[in-house]
């Protein structure tokens, strides 16, 4: 019978091969909150053997605040003002991203066992989903034209790097005090992104990164 650490790692990696495979911006939004939430709940569980202190749900509770609606809250904002409802001609297709997640998967075990990582099972199982969703965050970052998408793309690639320092960090207390500086940085960027979006909007009716290009002294 699985548990409860494998399904939400199994929900992890499902939302990554949504997120590769979907065009529609609000859907990605929606994708990276309950990606945002799982994530942040598979050291609470991993660990619900032990005595959870009051610091520990502390930080669980600012990181779903952060993560699940913080976050998520300024991209459905963002998205909202530029009224742009998907990406329509990115670099790589859909179908091939989705065929690109299944390749991370397999690689992302073949790296996992060259490593030859004294971890149990459920953190090699950790170790294999975090490689796969920072891969999959790195893609997309470079195969959309959209700001707004390549922002999902640095989002999740923040959430596979969060699972590998859960996957080797030997303290969770430590990890948790880790991820909540790197947060507060994230939350700052992404409301500095959602001005800057507003702005590229503004002047060429468009988030295609592409125009940047035409920007001249």
């Amino acid at each position: 019978m699985i548990n409860l650490n494998d399904a939400l790692l199994a929900l992890t990696v499902l939302s990554v091969l949504l997120g590769l495979g979907s065009n529609r911006l609000m859907s990605l939004v929606k994708i990276m909150a309950c990606q945002g939430i799982v994530v942040s709940l598979i050291p609470f569980f991993r660990d619900y053997h032990q005595t959870i202190d009051v610091r520990a749900l502390i930080f669980l509770l600012v990181m779903l605040l952060i993560k699940g609606v913080l976050i998520p809250g300024f991209m459905y904002v963002a998205v909202k003002k530029v009224k742009i409802q998907r990406e329509i001609e990115p670099i790589i297709g859909y179908h091939a991203s989705l065929f690109a997640g299944l390749i991370f998967i397999l690689v992302s075990v073949f790296i996992t066992d060259k490593l030859h990582l004294s971890l149990p099972r459920d953190k090699v199982l950790l170790m294999i989903t975090a490689m796969t969703t920072l891969a999959a965050g790195l893609f997309l970052i470079m195969s959309r034209y959209k700001a707004i998408t390549q922002v999902i793309g640095y989002l999740m690639m923040e959430n596979g790097i969060y699972l590998v320092g859960s996957a080797l960090a030997q303290e969770t207390h430590a990890l948790y005090v880790v991820e909540f500086g790197v947060l507060l940085d994230l939350l700052v960027g992404v409301m500095v992104m959602g001005i800057i979006l507003n702005n590229i909007n503004s002047s060429y009716d468009d988030v295609d990164t592409a125009l940047l290009t035409q920007l001249k002294d």
